[in-house]
């Protein structure tokens, strides 16, 4: 008998059919003899609605009574989840996070949980239940509800697994696991059986939209074994594991992109020590989100270039803020662009592998694709390209690592 923590997401739950279906998932599970923690997200498209609702009753509205609105949603999911439960004969319970309770900062809308009481699954568990429980969502230590922002069902769910000491967490999405690249781009991409943390913590930043990035990194900490899997077909999904569990990597074990990209390069800055503080420290206080950054010496030698990247939403904001910095920055030009892409191999086989990098380049190159900006890490290397060679440039990546599926 395992103990496992089922997260069942929007599309999952879309209406009350899926939900049913749903139902029927965990019932197996507990047929099976395992105790069972569900966790939910509000029904698709039902937060959009209800953030939506607080910005009409104000623009600038209260963080306190946004969180109280919004988590109106997986409190519909949950309730409804337990009742289809207990209609096919299985007792359940649900909860939301005050009951639980997950205990959370006080930064209302995007809170961070801080601890997770059991006591009550436990006894949920004993009392031979299934815990159905409202992701997204805990109590702040003003004694509100607090949510936990983007990604905060998948969060729940693997903080929950680690609170309960868990055998796995299963994450169930659209999709039916995590592949070498989008399918959608490229027909012959794999479904991968394993996945190191480290590996999806990069693929998640990089663009793949299987996982959110928070809950990868939290079940890293925690050792939280996590399976991705498809809600709406019964096949094996992809198993996220610490890197001993995977007896030989690959090379590289994914292609990556992140469209909506813009490149920002500081001409001219003054090379000396604290420039590059001085240049982005503006850039924080405004929130803006810097990503890939290089930085190269001037052909006078007394002046440094500096290229990042910035997501090209923020790209017209960050503009503002530089210029209306110039002066203290002490830099000559400025010159952006957007409509570029970023391309990433990522692969922890890369650690004890030459010649990643050189494959990189010469694939790239013999497409005639120009490489604006190149960023490594020990397991990752990304590039920025063109946005309109994006399409190309995964597919040639992925043939050139030997990631195409071999037609049977």
């Amino acid at each position: 008998m395992a103990r496992i923590v089922k997260k069942f997401g929007g599309t999952s739950v879309g209406d009350i059919d899926r939900i049913r279906n749903v139902a029927k998932r965990v019932a197996k599970a507990v047929e099976e003899g395992h105790e069972v923690a569900v966790v939910v997200s509000a029904m698709a498209g039902t937060t959009n609605q209800l953030v939506q609702f607080c910005r009409e009753a104000a623009p600038m509205h209260d963080a306190r009574e946004y969180d109280t609105v919004v988590a109106a949603g997986e409190q519909i999911t949950a309730g409804l989840l337990a009742i289809c439960l207990q209609e096919m004969g299985v007792p359940a319970r649900s909860f939301l996070g005050w009951q639980l309770p997950l205990h959370t900062n006080n930064v209302h809308g995007a809170a961070r949980i801080e601890e997770i009481e059991t006591e009550a699954l436990e006894a949920c568990f004993e009392g031979g239940r299934v815990a159905v429980c409202a992701g997204f969502q805990g109590i702040a230590d003003d004694n509100r509800i607090a949510t936990l922002g983007r990604g905060g069902s998948d969060t729940s769910a693997v903080a929950l697994a680690a609170a309960l000491k868990a055998d796995r967490c299963d994450i169930y999405t659209d999709v039916d696991g995590v592949y070498t690249t989008d399918p959608r781009i490229v027909p012959k991409a794999r479904k991968l059986e394993k996945v190191t943390y480290e590996e999806m913590l990069e693929m998640a930043s990089l663009g793949a939209k299987v996982l959110q990035t928070r809950s990868v990194a939290l079940a890293m900490t925690h050792g939280v074994r996590t399976q991705v899997l498809s809600s709406f077909e019964d096949k094996p999904g992809t198993l996220v594991v610490s890197e001993d569990e995977i007896v030989e990597q690959e090379v590289v074990s994914g292609i990556a992109y992140s469209r909506g990209e813009a490149k920002v390069t500081i001409v001219g800055l003054e090379d000396r020590p604290g420039q590059v503080s001085h240049l982005f420290a503006p850039l924080a206080e405004e929130n803006l989100n810097v990503d890939m950054i290089v930085q190269s010496a001037s052909e006078d030698g007394a002046s440094t270039d500096v290229t990042f990247t910035v997501p090209e939403d923020d790209l017209k904001r960050t503009v503002k803020v530089l210029e209306d910095n110039k002066e203290t920055m002490k830099f000559r030009d400025l010159v952006y662009r957007g409509n570029v892409c970023k391309v990433s191999v990522v692969g922890v086989g890369m650690r004890s592998h030459a010649g990643v990098a050189g494959t990189m380049f010469d694939t790239l190159a013999d497409k005639g694709i120009n490489i604006q900006v190149i960023s490594t890490s020990e397991i990752k290397i990304s590039v920025i390209i063109d946005a309109e060679y994006t399409e190309l440039a995964v597919r040639a990546l992925h043939t050139a690592y030997g990631l195409d599926k071999v037609e049977e």
